[in-house]
This record gives structure tokens, C-alpha cells and sequence, in this order.
């Protein structure tokens, strides 16, 4: 049985984070930032921030098992963990031989003392096993790098697809909602050096070959200095000072460089300059703004407004990251840190009195000091390597947890139980349409989009929804497609509840283009293909959809046709050398060999807004109308398919939705009144968010209402 994975409950007390909350919430002014940070509700409690962060960890430690199982059912990846373990493991016992190796000189020195000779042998012994110790760690670092590098990438791109699969299931209101947003960016951390997954084993085998490390360590000290004279006692001065300092440090001290776990905190500025700074910079550096920069005469306004603003915040213009930073690592004058430094010298004031008791002595008390605080040294970077990975390894298990629980997260549009529709064939004759009071306001939107909504559009009718800019005709198209569902009110499709049948199932019998509509970052055949997954890979019937959408003819004249990208999603990668500058031997650098390399041509700067609409169209056509018989599709929903064309192409696109739909139920929405109107066997007129009118044109313009004067008006602006 699997175990199942329940959703972490927060640790953090309830309630919101409210920064005029003076009684737990601190306020810290940092520069130009106001940075606010919750104060320990618990701090009576001796550590309870590190209690907090291992109970964290040890919540984590399902999804990290899960996580280890994932990556050993991957193809070769169990021998390769193996292999890591097994040479990490010789790499974290290999400081305690040189330890040992280190501790045979000492006695080697100590007979030397006594007997006034040296043991070649065992000194030869001792320093081919200090060079072997090195030789061995330089030749296990290399295994390491040759392990890991092929076990990183089958990983990284094991999850990759893992986080794919989990992002492509959400539906619209879902994916749109700024909490979720905020739960798969910290899923998506992954670098271009390793993923979360990775870093994760890479930080938990740290730990334990640390541990390792540690103990092997301190086990052959022990053993060395066991019987020497002073010894214990500079061992026990040495690491006093260490172990004295890790106690001693708290709050930021302990974290300079921010590696441990944030505590609850926020940052925000109201610094009006520096706002308006960082906008400037945007402004300049944004292409979508460049236009706009260059023909206005801009830049040496600009400049004069971003070098005031500049002037007035000062040395605070600091992105905030970059300001605590500074904050944390300032110094601090504390008694701990006044008594460290004498702490620190306490070995050497021990061998001076020793060397002065006991001349003799010297040379193996300073071949023990030596020893014992190089060893403390390691020992102390060892000790705060394990905190500090302790900390690592909660925040790891945490991010192993977002990146499981993200395949986790509900939709908002519940799916449907019933198949749709129950007899295919009936498709072909369209399929009927009711909406019943229906209204809808957007996920976080105080303002109705839709209000009190009710009409019906039989099978097979072709209807126009009319009205000004935001009076809810797109709404009602996502409605039908169910991207939302309704506030209030209900829809009907063919006499069934919408929210009744499968999604798979209705979004299949629709043809969709939406006035928004957008271009895949691919290439025009695959977005074009893209409109029907099912016949994506007939080159043909890409064509014909093509040639429907009227976009044949300025394909065929790109440089790489239907191969053409319209937006290239990998950018290419050049030296420090911009391109035109000479080299030292008076070479000229030219990168354009490269850019046609890969004929990766892109048309972005090429392709009209008309063209780029009648790329929509085409891709909806390839759903839709390529293939009468073939089609699954029973209903076309166009959202002002025409508003980027002129109108020949206007004239010609709707000629061919009217003979193309043949006897399929079509819902056409528009702001302008075109010829298709004559021939919608119902129109619907909406005005603020409601639907004013329903008719035939000819009904419509018998009452002589609102979509009479507003088509008088159109009508007078041709004459």
C-alpha cells in the first residue's frame, strides 16, 4: 500500500501577517525598504525556531522517500546512487587517515627525542601515505564528477516532465490564482546546474559523510593524543574556542548569508524616487518600450529624470536582497566576541609555559599543537558544515514537498462524470445552447462580467452576439467552453447541465478562437497543427487548414515557410565579444553564420497583425472544418475573429464560416455589425453586461432598439 501524503499544516501562528500588528510584528527600516518580521510567538521556548525547522524536515521525510524511489525506479540511476555513496563514503573517511598518517609523524618525532634517530622506513611510510591520501581524494573527486554529471541530467529531466505533466492539468481560474502561481515558481526552481531533486540527495549524503568525517576524526585524535603529555589539555583549549563560538551565536550572527530558513517576514517600499527609478529602468531596457523611447526623443529626458531620482535616494538605491545582505553581515561588538580572541591564543600560552617547564618537551608539544589545531580548525568548519546543513536539508525536504504536492492541486472547474455526447453522429447537426440567469464575476473581481444572462440557441444556428467593447460577449464564450463556471444560474448543452458532462468530452466537440488569442512559441506548422492534436502530424491537412485561414499565400514566401518560427524559444549563446568589434589579430567577429546555423529564422518582426490573426483562424480550422467527416466538432465559437483584418480579408474569412460550418452551430461575436449579421438566425445585443436585445436582424431592426441606432450609425459611417 502507498502511504499517503497528507498536506502540511503550517506551522506558523494563525491568523494574518499584519504589519501594524507592533506586538508580533517587527518593524526594521533597512535603506529604502520597510522590512517587517514576525516575532518568535513561542520564544519562552529554549530553540523553538530549530525545533520548528526539524519538525519541518521531518514532515518532509515521506515526499523524500517517495522522491528516492522515483529516481531508483529511473534507468540507471539505482547503480549510479550506489556508486556516489560508495565514493563519497571513501572521500569522507579519507581526512581521518591523512589524520592518522599525521599522527604517526608526531610519534615519530616523539622517538626521535628520545632516541636521537629517525626510522626512515616509517617516515618514508608516513609520507607516501599523506601523497596517497592526496592522490586518492584528486582521483575520487573525478569519479564523483563522472557519476553525477549523467545522474543530475536523467534527473533533472525526469522531474522536469514531472513539473510539465503538473502544470498542463490545471485549468484556467486555477493556474491564474497568484496563490498557486507562487506554489509551482517555487517548484520550478530548477537551475541550469541541478534540480531540486538533486540538490536534495546532494545536501542529505553531505550530511551524513560529514557526520562520518566528524567522528572518524575526533575517534583517531583521541587515539594519537591519548597518551601524550599535554594532549588532552591543548585539545580540550582548542576546541573550547570553537565549540564556545557555535554556542554563542544567535539571530543573524548565526546566519550572515541568509543559508538558514526565513523566519515570516515581508518587505515593501514607498520611496516614490526610488519606485520611479526602477520604472525608468524598465522603461530602457524593455524592447516592447524601444519604439516608443526612439521616436519620442526620450532617452536624454529619461536620463535627466532616473540621474535625479537617482540623486535624491542616495547610497539607499539598493534592490533589497542586496540591503539586508548588508544589514546582517555588519559587525557586531559583543562580549562572546571579545572573549573569543583570547579563547583562540589560550594553546600557545599553554605550550609556552609547558616549553619553559620542560624544554625538552618542544619539539613534540609543538608537533601536538600543530596537530591538535589544525584538527580543531577542521573541526569547527565541520561542525558548522553540519549545522548548517541540518538547516539545508529541512528547506530541501520542503521543496521536495511543493514539488509533489503541485500534481496535487484541485482544480477549481470540477470534472464531469457523463460522456459527451452519447450519439457522435448528432454532432454534425450542431448541438443546442441555453443559459438560464446565468451570472458570473471573475476569480477576485468585486464587478459583475455577466448579469442575469438567459437565451437559447437551438442546434445548428448560427448567432451573433453584438455590443460595445467589455459588455461580456467574450465572457460568454469562456462560459460555454467552461474556462469558468457560472457565479449563479446555470448553462445547458443539448439539455444537460454543462457541468454534468466530461471536460475532455465537450471541449472536444468545440472550435475556439478567442480574441485574445495567442502564438506558441513553435513553429507555424506546429501551430497551426496544434489546433487538432488528433491530425497534428498531416503535413496536408496543416496545408488545407492553412490555405481556409487564408495564410498559405504569405507562408509560402517566409524563408523557411511552415518551418519558420514565430518566436524562437531558445536563444543563442555568444562570447564576451560583441558582434563588430575586432579581435587582437584584427579579426572581425560576425555571429550571423551562426544564427543561420540552426535555420532557426524567426518572423515576429515580419508578420503583420492580420497575418498573425489569419494564423488563429487557420489553427482553428485545423479542429474544425479540414475534414467534414472526420471532425468530432459540433459547435464553433469565434471571438472577433476579424478585428485585425481588413475588409477584403474580413469579407473572404466570413464567406467561408458560412459555407464551411455546413449545418454546425456556430457563435460569432463581434463589435462591428458586418454582413454576417443578415444572415445570424439570432442575434443577441448586449449593453452592460446584460442582453438587451434578441432577434433576426431584420426583428431587431423592425423595433427600432438599441441595435437598430448602432447599426444606422456604422451604416452612415460607409455612405
Amino acid at each position: 500500500m502507498k502511504p499517503k501524503f497528507k498536506r502540511r499544516k503550517p506551522l506558523a501562528r494563525p491568523g494574518v501577517f499584519d504589519p501594524t500588528d507592533t506586538r508580533h510584528v517587527k518593524h526594521t527600516r533597512m535603506g529604502v525598504w520597510d522590512f517587517y518580521e514576525e516575532r518568535p510567538y513561542n520564544a519562552p521556548i529554549p530553540y523553538s525556531s530549530r525545533l520548528e525547522t526539524y519538525a519541518q524536515l521531518f514532515e518532509g521525510i515521506p515526499f523524500a522517500w517517495r522522491m528516492m524511489k522515483d529516481i531508483c525506479s529511473m534507468r540507471r540511476c539505482l547503480s549510479l546512487i550506489c556508486l556516489y555513496i560508495l565514493v563519497e563514503v571513501a572521500r569522507s573517511l579519507i581526512p581521518a587517515v591523512s589524520l592518522w598518517y599525521s599522527g604517526q609523524l608526531v610519534l615519530l618525532v616523539e622517538v626521535a627525542v628520545e632516541k636521537r634517530t629517525v626510522d626512515k622506513d616509517i617516515l618514508l611510510r608516513v609520507a607516501g601515505g599523506r601523497i596517497a591520501c592526496t592522490l586518492a581524494e584528486r582521483i575520487l573527486q573525478y569519479c564523483r564528477s563522472r557519476i553525477t554529471v549523467p545522474l543530475n541530467r536523467s534527473i533533472k529531466q525526469y522531474y522536469s516532465t514531472h513539473i510539465f505533466q503538473a502544470m498542463a492539468r490545471l485549468d484556467l481560474p486555477t493556474f491564474e490564482d497568484p496563490a498557486v502561481q507562487r506554489q509551482l515558481e517555487s517548484a520550478w526552481t530548477t537551475s541550469w546546474k541541478s534540480s531540486i531533486a538533486w540538490e536534495t540527495i546532494e545536501i542529505t549524503t553531505n550530511m551524513f559523510m560529514t557526520s562520518i568525517r566528524l567522528l572518524s576524526q575526533l575517534s583517531v585524535l583521541i587515539n594519537i593524543l591519548r597518551d601524550q603529555r599535554d594532549g588532552p589539555l591543548l585539545a580540550i583549549l582548542s576546541f573550547s574556542q570553537c565549540l564556545f563560538q557555535w554556542f554563542s551565536m544567535r539571530g543573524p550572527s548565526l546566519d550572515p548569508l541568509g543559508w538558514l530558513p526565513p523566519s515570516l517576514w515581508a518587505a515593501t517600499t514607498k520611496n516614490q524616487d526610488y519606485i520611479r527609478m526602477q520604472g525608468y529602468k524598465h522603461v530602457v531596457d524593455n524592447p516592447l518600450h524601444r519604439k516608443e523611447v526612439v521616436a519620442g526623443n526620450l532617452s536624454e529626458h529619461l536620463s535627466h529624470l532616473y540621474k535625479d531620482a537617482s540623486a535624491r535616494v542616495g547610497d539607499d538605491a539598493m534592490d533589497f536582497p542586496e540591503i539586508r545582505r548588508a544589514f546582517l553581515v555588519r559587525d557586531r561588538l559583543t562580549l562572546t566576541s571579545i572573549l573569543r580572541e583570547p579563547l583562540r591564543e589560550l594553546p600557545q600560552i599553554v605550550f609556552t609555559l609547558r616549553a619553559i617547564q620542560y624544554p625538552i618537551s618542544i619539539p613534540i608539544s609543538l608537533a601536538s599543537l600543530t596537530l591538535i589545531t589544525q584538527t580543531a580548525n577542521s573541526f569547527s568548519s565541520t561542525l558548522f558544515q553540519l549545522f548548517g546543513e541540518s538547516f539545508s536539508l529541512s528547506e530541501q525536504f520542503a521543496s521536495v514537498r511543493k514539488l509533489y504536492e503541485i500534481s496535487m492541486i484541485p482544480n477549481r472547474v470540477v470534472d464531469g462524470t457523463i460522456s459527451f455526447p452519447e450519439n457522435q453522429q448528432t454532432l454534425k447537426h450542431g448541438v443546442s445552447i441555453e443559459f438560464r440567469n446565468v451570472s458570473f464575476k471573475y476569480p477576485g473581481a468585486d464587478k459583475y462580467a455577466l448579469r442575469d444572462v438567459s437565451f437559447t440557441i437551438c442546434a445548428g444556428q448560427l448567432c451573433v452576439i453584438v455590443g460595445v467593447n467589455g459588455s461580456g460577449k467574450s465572457t460568454i464564450l469562456k462560459l460555454i467552453s467552461r474556462l469558468y463556471d457560472p457565479s449563479e444560474g446555470t448553462i445547458l448543452i443539448d439539455g444537460q447541465d454543462i457541468k454534468t458532462l466530461k471536460l475532455r468530452d465537450l471541449r472536444r466537440t468545440m472550435a475556439i478562437l478567442f480574441q485574445d488569442y495567442t502564438h506558441f512559441p513553435l513553429s507555424i506548422k506546429d501551430n497551426i497543427a496544434l489546433g487538432n492534436p488528433d491530425i497534428a502530424y498531416d503535413d496536408d491537412k496543416v496545408r488545407e487548414a492553412a490555405r481556409l485561414g487564408g495564410a498559405d499565400g504569405f507562408i509560402d514566401k517566409l524563408p523557411d515557410g511552415f518551418h519558420t518560427y514565430l518566436d524562437r524559444p531558445v536563444r543563442d549563446y555568444y562570447s564576451a565579444l560583441p558582434e563588430g568589434t575586432t579581435t587582437l589579430f584584427g579579426r572581425q567577429v560576425d555571429y550571423s553564420k551562426v544564427r543561420g546555423a540552426g535555420r532557426m529564422h524567426t518572423s515576429e518582426t515580419s508578420l503583420s497583425g492580420g497575418q498573425m490573426q489569419r494564423l488563429a483562424v487557420a489553427r482553428t480550422f485545423m479542429r474544425s472544418l479540414v475534414s467534414e467527416i472526420e471532425s468530432p466538432v459540433g459547435l464553433l465559437l469565434f471571438d472577433e475573429p476579424s478585428a485585425s483584418l481588413d475588409p477584403t480579408a474580413e469579407h473572404d474569412l466570413f464567406q467561408r464560416l458560412r459555407t464551411l460550418r455546413g449545418s454546425k452551430t456556430m457563435v460569432f461575436s463581434s463589435h462591428r455589425f458586418g454582413n454576417l449579421t443578415r444572415h445570424a438566425d439570432l442575434i443577441l445585443y448586449m449593453d452592460d453586461m446584460e442582453v438587451q436585445e434578441a432577434g433576426t436582424h431584420d426583428e431587431l431592426i423592425a423595433r427600432n432598439g438599441e441595435y437598430a441606432r448602432v447599426w444606422s450609425l456604422q451604416a452612415e459611417a460607409f455612405l
